[in-house]
Parts: structure tokens; C-alpha cells; sequence
């Protein structure tokens, strides 16, 4: 019991550690956080990923091994208890108990006692009757015994078996799963994750394509729903496809896939706005990379080539844009639009080719700042009016292989923590007592090795009952 409590104590003070320091960081987070000297110290005795150190399962493993010793010292005795070889009923026990039920009765001891002995073996599953003797010669005396939930005893090895299967979870878990985190962007398709510790690939077994990602947003801004839609390709087949939001994985072979976060990949196609300075004219013209047009008022050629994630500009990061190529010189066959709609005729977009791009000076067009290419000082100012995003996806990816003793173990905690709280071995005696009359006298006692105070409820119960056979 002392190792039970010192061990639960350790157990205790590492768990609180553990959500105190932060688990499976980066390492030049803990460097920042910690300093170098407790970075070394802690990283030696695995604090940053401390549920799956060698001494954390060690501790569990200490747990499991004195639960089982003290499981099996203590059930040698409750096993007698539960299965005698004999049943046997001490009326002195009962005659000791201070709460007891009386009332009288006209009937003859011997109806009372048939009476009783099938009343009893009715609520409490058997019931024994024994004659009792008596100094006056002139009375009788039978009690009729009876006892239910000898088996409840077992209650308490419930929730050790319970808790054996938790642990048993846990270590198996921590030795052969794994956690992964892996990105997918729309329309592609991946096979293998990334360790979170450390950032190694690890072969899923199948293949996992994000066919579409859809986002949907509170007036405010917030993200009010993400979801991915998802399909497993085995053997160059799809399997399965469904959609997963937050809290509703894709299960499949062992492994979870739980809807983590997303971000903005890249882009589909981008509208751009194209001013003239010269006659103050603004074109409109939806693009896809790769492509190329001609400017118009012979203002020359813009191809798009690139989304960005972000771009430095004297030491500033300006975001997300868009980059391209313009070139003075127009395209020989095509044609300079007039277009009075103010938009870029779909005959001005032809494809990149790179030995016909002439070169050019590259553009960088950011979404966050529309005038920023006036600084450029151009003959045309490009700006982005609207762009269809292409999402990723990221995705956790866990396996867990034993996640099911721990979903068994909780079951029967439940169970277990019933049986032992709830339920108890009961036992009854009913004294009967004839005088020389031929009036009886009974009396009721009840005894339970759990919650006496209901056992006194239910003694009174009965004793009403029985009042009224």
C-alpha cells in the first residue's frame, strides 16, 4: 500500500509537470523559454516529451505490477468469502445488531415459517431456515436466513482490472503508436506523415488526397467551420471518401486523421485591376499562372508565374502576393483590345512560353497593399482585386494501438466503481417465536458490509411486508 501511494504521488507531480512544461516543441522554443543549461537538463530526462519517457513508463509499469500483488493477497480471503464451502448463519450476529424490526402475529409458527422462507427467497435469491433452541421449554423458535450480493465483493478487483487495462493502454500506446502532423494541399496527394518529436516521415501505408477544402466565417471574421474532404487511395483504388471537421476524424487501418488546421497554399486564378497612368483607363482580367497577355494601349506583355507566402521588401514582409513578368514589348499575334467595358478581351491571353517571354522585369503585386506598385513607377499599376485561394489542410495524424484497452478499462472503472459504491452483500435473519399462547413473535435484523443506513431502510421495508402476509 506504502509503494501504491509513493508511486501515485510520482505519478502525480510528473503529470503536473508535464502539463505545466510544454510537450513535443521545438527546439529552439525551449531554448528561448528555458535558457540553455535547463534545456540540456530537461531534454536529458525527456521532460518535453515526458509521457513517452523510459522512466514515465517505468513508473506505470511499477504501478501495474503492485496493483496486481496486492490484488492477489487480498483475494485469497474474499474468494472464501464469496465461495464457502458451507453457508453458515450465526443468530448470535444478528441478536447483537441494535436496529432491529418486531411486530406480532396470530398465525401459527409453522405457516409464518413457509411464508417467510419463499418471501425471503424471493428478495434475496436463497433463503435457509435452522430451529433455534430456547431455555423455555414452552416456546419455539425458527429463523429463516437469507443473503444476496456476496459477488459484489469482487467490485473492488473490477476497478483494479480497470485500471491494469488503462496503464496497459497507455504503455502500449506511448511504445507502438505514434504522433504525426501532415499538410495537404488541395488536389494533391501524400503518403506518409511527419513525427511531431522529430519531424521524421513515417509511411502511412495508403494514399491520402484532399479533393477540396471549405472554410466558412462568423460575421466577425472568425472561422465558424473548416472541413476537408478526403480519399483513401489503396492500390491505386479509392477506398474511402468523406468529409472531417474538428472532433470527427477519418478512421481507417488504425490510424486517425482529425482536421488540425489550414492556411492558404496558394492560388487558383487571380482577377487583376491594370491602370493606365496615361489615360487613367482600369482593365479588369481574370489570370491563371502560366498565362500571358498583352497590355492594352500597346502598353506591352504580363505574364503570371508565381504565388508567394511572402516577400521582403527592405526588410519588410509584405505577405501573400502574386509575382509576374512584364515586358514592354507586346505579343506579334495579338491584338491590342478596344475594349470600352473596361476588361481584357479573352483573345489577349495566350500560353507562357518561355523562349517567347523576351524576359522582362518581375512584378511583385501584394493583397494586403493595392498601391504598393505605384512605387514602381511604371507606364501600368496592377493591383489585385480578387483571387479564388487554393487551401491546404493540416491534419494530425495518430495511431493508438491501445486505445481499445483503455476504452475497456474505462467501461469497467464504471462498472467496477458501481458495484463497489452502489451494491453490497446483504444479509437477513427472521427470528419467529411461538409462546405457549400460540402467538408469534418476529423479529426482523439485517447486517451488510457497505451503507448501513440503507441496510436499516430495507430491514424496515421487509418488516412492513411481512407485516402484511
Amino acid at each position: 500500500v506504502k509503494l501504491t501511494v509513493i508511486v501515485l504521488l510520482l505519478l502525480a507531480v510528473t503529470s503536473i509537470i508535464g502539463t505545466v512544461v510544454p510537450q513535443n516543441g521545438m527546439e529552439q522554443f525551449y531554448i528561448q523559454k528555458y535558457g540553455e543549461v535547463f534545456f540540456k537538463l530537461f531534454n536529458a530526462l525527456d521532460i518535453f516529451d515526458m509521457y513517452n519517457a523510459w522512466w514515465f513508463i517505468l513508473l506505470l509499469i511499477v504501478l501495474s505490477i503492485n496493483i496486481v500483488v496486492c490484488s492477489i493477497d487480498k483475494l485469497r480471503t474474499t474468494w472464501k468469502i464469496i465461495f464457502p464451502d458451507k453457508v453458515l448463519f450465526n443468530i448470535e450476529r444478528f441478536r447483537k445488531i441494535k436496529h432491529k424490526e418486531t411486530f406480532e402475529s396470530n398465525t401459527a409458527l409453522e405457516a409464518l415459517e413457509e411464508k417467510y422462507l419463499n418471501f425471503i427467497e424471493k428478495n434475496f435469491g436463497m433463503a435457509v431456515k435452522e430451529k433455534i433452541d430456547v431455555a423455555d421449554n414452552n416456546t419455539k423458535s425458527v429463523a429463516v436466513f437469507g443473503e444476496s450480493g456476496r459477488w459484489t465483493r469482487l467490485g473492488v478487483y473490477v476497478v483494479h482490472l480497470s485500471i491494469l487495462l488503462m496503464l496497459a493502454g497507455a504503455v502500449i500506446g506511448s511504445v507502438w503508436g505514434f504522433k504525426a502532423f501532415v499538410s495537404i494541399p488541395e488536389g494533391e496527394t501524400v503518403h506518409s506523415a511527419f513525427l511531431r518529436d522529430n519531424n521524421e516521415p513515417v509511411d502511412l501505408g495508403f494514399d491520402l488526397r484532399c479533393n477540396f477544402f471549405k472554410v466558412t466565417f462568423y460575421d466577425t471574421g472568425q472561422p465558424e467551420e473548416f472541413k476537408s474532404n478526403l480519399t483513401v487511395i489503396e492500390d491505386d483504388k479509392e477506398a474511402l471518401t468523406t468529409d472531417i471537421v474538428v472532433n470527427s476524424p477519418l478512421r481507417y487501418k488504425g490510424l486517425s486523421f482529425y482536421q488540425s488546421s489550414y492556411g492558404i497554399d496558394s492560388a487558383k486564378s487571380v482577377m487583376l485591376k491594370i491602370t493606365s497612368k496615361d489615360s487613367g483607363m482600369s482593365y479588369s482580367q481574370k489570370m491563371e499562372f502560366g498565362q500571358t497577355i498583352n497590355i492594352p494601349e500597346s502598353g506591352g506583355q504580363f505574364t503570371l508565374t508565381q504565388f508567394v507566402q511572402g516577400y521582403n521588401f527592405r526588410g519588410h514582409n509584405l505577405g501573400e502576393g502574386f509575382v509576374g513578368k512584364f515586358s514592354d514589348k507586346a505579343a506579334s499575334d495579338a491584338e491590342t483590345p478596344d475594349n470600352p467595358d473596361n476588361n481584357i478581351n479573352n483573345k489577349d491571353i495566350k500560353n507562357n512560353d518561355p523562349h517567347n517571354n523576351n524576359g522582362g522585369t518581375e512584378i511583385y503585386i501584394p493583397i494586403k497593399f493595392p498601391t504598393f506598385d505605384r512605387m514602381r513607377g511604371g507606364a501600368f499599376i496592377f493591383e489585385v482585386q480578387d483571387y479564388e485561394k487554393k487551401y491546404y489542410t493540416g491534419l494530425q495524424v495518430t495511431k493508438d494501438p491501445g486505445v481499445w484497452y483503455v476504452y475497456i478499462g474505462f467501461i469497467l472503472m464504471i462498472i467496477g466503481c458501481w458495484i463497489t459504491f452502489f451494491m453490497s452483500h446483504k444479509s437477513i435473519c427472521v427470528q419467529i417465536i411461538e409462546n405457549k399462547e400460540g402467538r408469534c413473535s418476529v423479529v426482523v435484523s439485517g447486517t451488510a458490509n457497505k451503507n448501513s443506513q440503507g441496510m436499516k431502510l430495507k430491514v424496515s421495508k421487509i418488516a412492513a411486508q411481512m407485516q402484511k402476509i
